[in-house]
């Protein structure tokens, strides 16, 4: 008898079906299962490094967007108390169904537990299906969306909450009652540093929104490399609203978590996709070319107040 946790299961994959079936038969290789796997799998690897090339050139290349995006957020952050009191009162609560619980519940892992396997399965699911249809794209999609949640991870959780310390809103700022710490009613209460926390944890962990940093990530890249928004972009918004009571983030944290994913997820498929094109012009004509590297040049600057070094990283 199937439990309800494998029916669960179960319609994810079907779910997972009409993913898929955005892919065209031109995606189907002629290679062997075996092979075009191990060359997905390779090429994921191979171009770790362009992903960071490519983030630093989406940043930078369109510097002006960069500008209105972060001065965007800051605006943000400096109306975040009245955002996200009117997102507590009126989002918060009027949004109220759950998803069946298919997680283990001793999961310590932040991005695998509650709700959040649904999308993991999902792309297990993806990638099984693309495994026995011998689809490159699908396996492709799938990899690459792991490697969105794990750079998101990274980014986000690992390096941006620990730099910003931002410390997470009351979850009734609207009552009037102080709050009981960490938690605060100051959208400025930046810089409460401590270590390194791999688990999830409400001290000083507030900016940037790790789910909306991960689920966007996937988004973008299952959209990207399905050409299909709607699906992928409904799939993350039932998710993440079907807890949205825990997740206890300023609207500031949501926005530029949003942002960050899809910069993150457009990175990977940019950059997968351009190892492929370097990949078939060195097969077509025979001739290896050597792959872009970054350069650092440190320039000596002097003044009659300072003495430094002005450091140019160019992508």
């Amino acid at each position: 008898m199937l439990t309800p946790k494998s029916c669960c299961v179960i319609l994810l994959l079907v779910a997972s079906l009409p993913a898929f079936s955005q892919v065209k038969d031109s995606a189907r290789t002629e290679e062997g299962r075996f092979q075009t796997s191990v060359n997905v799998l390779k090429n994921s690897v191979l171009s770790i490094p362009g992903d960071f090339r490519e983030i630093g050139h989406l940043t930078s290349e369109n510097w002006k967007k960069t500008a209105t995006y972060v001065g965007g957020i800051a605006g943000l952050i400096m109306v975040d108390k009245y955002t996200t009191q009117f997102y507590q009162d009126h989002v918060e609560d009027n949004i109220n169904y759950s998803l069946p619980r298919i997680s283990s519940r001793n999961s310590n892992f932040p991005l695998f537990r509650g709700n959040d396997p649904y999308i993991a399965y999902s792309l297990l699911g993806i990638y099984g299906g693309s495994v026995i249809a011998n689809s490159e794209k699908g396996q492709t999609a799938a990899v690459n969306s792991f490697k969105a949640l794990a750079y998101s991870y990274v980014i986000s959780h690992l390096l941006l909450k620990t730099v910003f310390g931002r410390q997470r809103p009351d979850p009734s700022l609207s009552d009037g009652v102080p709050p009981e710490s960490p938690f605060t009613s100051n959208p400025l209460d930046f810089g409460n540093f401590h270590g390194i926390s791999f688990d999830a944890d409400a001290d000083g962990t507030a900016f940037p929104s790790l789910h909306a940093t991960a689920y966007f990530a996937v988004a973008k890249v299952l959209a990207m490399e399905f050409n299909n928004y709607w699906i992928p972009y409904t799939l993350v918004s039932v998710v993440f609203f079907a807890d949205i009571k825990s997740h206890r983030h300023w609207v500031a944290d949501m926005v530029a978590g949003g942002l960050i994913g899809t910069l993150i997820g457009k990175a990977i498929v940019n950059s997968s996709r351009k190892l492929k094109a370097k990949q078939k012009k060195e097969s077509e004509t025979g001739q290896a070319f050597l792959q872009e590297k970054p350069t650092l040049r440190l320039i000596p600057q002097i003044s009659g107040r300072m003495v430094g070094l002005h450091c140019v990283v160019t992508f």
